[in-house]
């Protein structure tokens, strides 16, 4: 294949990521109205160590552990930000 071939490829997997990142999206936005109704807090830490476990167990590479680890950081922090968001238009 040539750049191209896998630039049009790299650019169809970022589409996909984007279509997913929003669906997770949705996902916390509802999460964070079950835990509003409830009075749960936004951040639970036990929830955040079990998925970065589960992700490190599912990760067959080339991508290290660290690297997955600080890219679902960086997703989990912008679902709890819309989670905050989110409750603070109820509020």
């Amino acid at each position: 294949m040539s750049i191209e071939d896998w630039r049009r490829k790299i650019d169809e997997i970022d589409r996909k990521l984007v279509e997913l990142f929003n669906e997770r999206s949705k996902c916390a936005i509802e999460i964070g109205r079950i835990k509003h109704d409830q009075s749960l807090r936004v951040y639970d830490p036990e929830r955040e160590r079990e998925i970065l476990r589960r992700i490190k167990a599912a990760n067959p590479g080339p991508l290290d552990n660290e690297g997955l680890q600080r890219l679902f950081e960086r997703v989990i922090d912008e679902c709890r930000r819309i989670e905050r968001l989110e409750r603070e238009k109820k509020d």
